[in-house]
């Protein structure tokens, strides 16, 4: 080769550059984003003692390839089944914080005198926090186990989805220069369209394709598919006219659904890594020392706001979703910095022309500022909500941890709330697949009729007969199938004020199906024949071919609920084969969660004194109020073991308890080497509740007299007594009238019980 091109050059000192500083980052234990970020200022025009890039456009371009990946990646992460599982209290508090900063982010760059269009993307810029930097910093304080961490987990889930959704509007608002609420409105309506069109339509084809194609795929295959789907996803949503970023991130949440997901993981890693690496460099190429000395101020406010807005916001939104105020204040101290999307966000600014150039190096100075400052934050979250316990009014603190009960109280769904869910599912996906069957029918099938058949009428019919048939089983399955759950017939057979309602719905159904006819037919003919003769017709068919029409749906709900739950059903099967591990119950956890209590797996280190001694000579419940809900010993569980059971090395028990309780209970279970601690609940262990009346006839029993540890093999872990709610309560209480009595126990022997 002659001649070297630039762009190899450029790639050279960059990739040198960020290998060099990031090696001295990992030296000072400091997040390598920073690293890239000084290795890109260090190879920039703003700084001449070392090599400068010599084509900044070709570095940009492989820059935007880098968040494509980086964006697909974090899909691969996702999984739409993760975000069901964050439970309600990570979305609420992530939903308050991220409304409050992100209206706050704009009014502060508004205040600074600056565009609306530099202060929407100022919001849009601190919605998000570090997964990267807490994690780190929970790793290091050692906190990962506690109860509070679970909920910033949640949270910042939430936040990876919201900011995406942010990043289209912005750059939707940014091209069209159209902020009308009805335009925003259609906007967000549009995008979730056609992120459930995309999810629903993947997950039924994308899973099946690389099944049939396992034998044929290789580790080169695999890797070339994945980033041709990927590219291919980023192409059709700009198309479609949102960003690329968004492409790339449906098409990772749809891999990640199928069993190649950890594969293709690990395969798109160091791709992701390399153009990751080049875009955070980039990054850092941008910075202006000189801007940053003139902006200082603004970086101050910036910074300012995002410690103490996020630290507000995110306090108030785990409060209002039903936190202790404890538990509030350390989520809201853990994620009081800016997160690495704040580049992204302003890369896309920068990309579009909308932002001015000072907005990066704000960003990058409030970021390395707030990194810095997160790990004290957490560290100082406790003593700091001492001291506010101290100033606050005593009613107060009393009012929230009442609050926080109550909020928490309510632990199963209402047979109507399940088949109300059922039935919203059903019209909603439905509903989808049909606008999204007429849309390609009115773009395509429409034109191509009447540009090859000439007559008129039969133009109609062909139409129509193709529409109908490919539209049968989701019309149907909107007006005429019924929910699945055991709900709903416990509600039409036992529950004779339910029929009333239930009918209701079912006639509501119907007549949006026939609406939705109406309104498909109108698009073809006259508002007269669509009524008078159409839609009739098309009815009297539906109902004619209803048996056939339904099988025909069934196997095709058949085939994408397993493809929805593949990956799931392989992890299932291999660790039933393995007999390791047990598949956690949901329920559990969240149920726990009223009492500020959760279940720990902690591992027995062989060198423990206590291995071998029963666990009612331990004394552990009546010296610390925890509980052993379970102790797995290789192969077996042991379900609520009994006072005579012993811990032996590495069992794995596991622990009910509060964090005050846990933490003054694991130095007793710790020995001299560390142990592994994993939150996992076992699926045969539930919680429930009983209430004592005269069906009962637990009043004046103690809990040791009233045989119910024998007959659920169970526990009780907590008895609310008026607003009294005891934990862990010893085993001579006594029962009173009304009380309600927690148990831990066997699922089917507490069902029995109740029953």
């Amino acid at each position: 080769m002659g001649h070297l091109p630039k762009l190899i050059e450029d790639l050279a000192l960059i990739l040198m550059a960020g290998a060099i500083v990031t090696i001295l980052f990992k030296a000072i234990k400091q997040p390598l984003v920073l690293g890239y970020i000084i290795a890109g200022f260090l190879v920039g025009p703003y700084f001449h003692l070392t090599p400068t890039v010599a084509d900044p456009e070709n570095v940009k371009t492989l820059a935007e390839i880098g968040v494509i990946f980086l964006l697909f990646t974090l899909g691969l992460e996702f999984s739409f089944k993760k975000l069901m599982r964050v439970g309600g209290s990570a979305s609420i508090t992530a939903i308050v914080e991220i409304i409050f900063i992100t209206i706050a982010g704009y009014f502060m760059g508004r205040a600074l005198g600056w565009t609306t269009m530099d202060s929407m993307f100022l919001g849009g810029m601190l919605a998000s926090s570090s997964t990267t930097i807490i994690i780190k910093a929970f790793d290091d304080l050692g906190v990962k186990t506690r109860q509070f961490a679970r909920i910033v987990f949640g949270v910042l889930v939430i936040e990876d989805i919201v900011v995406i959704l942010l990043m289209v509007l912005l750059s939707t608002i940014a091209v069209t220069r159209q902020f009308e609420g009805s335009e925003i409105l259609f906007t967000i309506l549009k995008l979730l369209f056609f992120l459930a069109l995309w999810f629903i339509v993947g997950i039924f084809l994308l899973p099946t394709f690389l099944k049939r194609a396992k034998k044929l795929l290789d580790d080169e295959t695999l890797l070339i598919l994945s980033i041709g789907l990927c590219l291919a996803m980023v192409f059709l949503a700009v198309k479609v006219g949102f960003s690329a970023e968004l492409g790339a991130f449906i098409m990772g949440s749809i891999i990640a659904e199928t069993t190649s997901a950890e594969k293709v993981e690990h395969l798109i890693k160091p791709v992701k890594d390399l153009f990751g690496a080049v875009f955070f460099v980039s990054v850092g190429m941008m910075i202006d020392p000189q801007a940053m000395v003139t902006y200082a101020w603004p970086i101050a406010a910036v910074t300012l706001l995002t410690i103490f807005g996020k630290l507000f916001s995110t306090t108030l939104g785990a409060l209002l979703s039903g936190q202790p105020l404890k538990q509030s204040v350390q989520v809201g101290m853990s994620m009081a910095q800016i997160g690495e999307f704040a580049f992204i966000v302003a890369s896309l600014g920068l990309s579009l022309g909308v932002i001015s150039d000072f907005i990066f190096p704000i960003a990058v100075g409030a970021s390395a500022v707030t990194t810095f400052t997160t790990p004290y934050l957490i560290k100082a979250s406790e003593p700091f909500y001492n001291v506010l316990t101290k100033i606050m009014p005593a009613s107060w603190v009393e009012k929230l941890n009442r609050y926080s009960s109550s909020a928490q109280s309510i632990q199963s769904e209402s047979e109507w709330k399940i088949v109300l869910k059922q039935y919203g599912r059903i019209i909603l996906v439905n509903g989808i697949l049909l606008l999204a069957l007429l849309l390609l029918s009115t773009t395509f099938l429409v034109p191509f009729i009447i540009e090859n058949v000439q007559d008129g009428p039969w133009q109609l019919v062909i139409v129509l007969f193709v529409t109908l048939a490919a539209a049968a089983p989701f019309l149907w399955a909107l007006m005429a199938k019924k929910p699945n759950a055991q709900a709903y017939k416990e509600l039409w057979v036992n529950k004779k004020y339910a029929r009333g309602p239930l009918t209701t719905i079912e006639v509501l159904r119907v007549i949006i199906g026939i609406s939705f006819i109406g309104f498909w037919v109108d698009q073809f003919t006259t508002s007269r024949e669509a009524f008078l003769i159409i839609i009739p017709i098309i009815v009297v068919i539906l109902l004619l071919f209803s048996r056939n029409i339904q099988k025909f749906y069934n196997r095709i709900e058949k085939r994408f609920i397993a493809n929805l739950n593949e990956r799931q059903t392989s992890e299932n099967l291999q660790l039933e084969h393995e007999k390791q591990k047990l598949q956690p119950h949901p329920s559990l956890q969240t149920a726990l969660d009223a009492w500020d209590a959760h279940i720990v797996e902690l591992e027995v280190n062989p060198l423990a004194d206590y291995i071998g001694t029963p666990l009612i000579d331990l004394e552990w419940r009546e010296k610390y109020g925890i509980n052993i809900a379970y102790i797995k010993r290789g192969e077996q569980l042991i379900h609520v073991p009994g006072r005579n059971n012993r811990l032996l090395p590495h069992d794995r028990a596991g622990i009910i308890a509060t964090d005050e309780q846990l933490k003054m209970f694991k130095p007793v279970f710790d020995s001299a080497e560390p142990i592994t601690i994993n939150e996992k609940q076992v699926s045969d262990i539930i919680l429930e509740k009983i209430h004592v009346d005269e069906h009962t006839r637990l009043k004046g029993q103690s809990i040791r007299g009233s045989g119910i540890r024998q007959k659920t093999d169970g526990i009780i872990i907590s008895v609310e007594r008026g607003d009294e709610r005891i934990l862990n309560p010893e085993s001579t209480l006594v029962f009173e009238w009304d009380d309600i009595v927690w148990i831990v126990g066997d699922r089917k022997k507490i069902i029995s019980l109740y029953k």
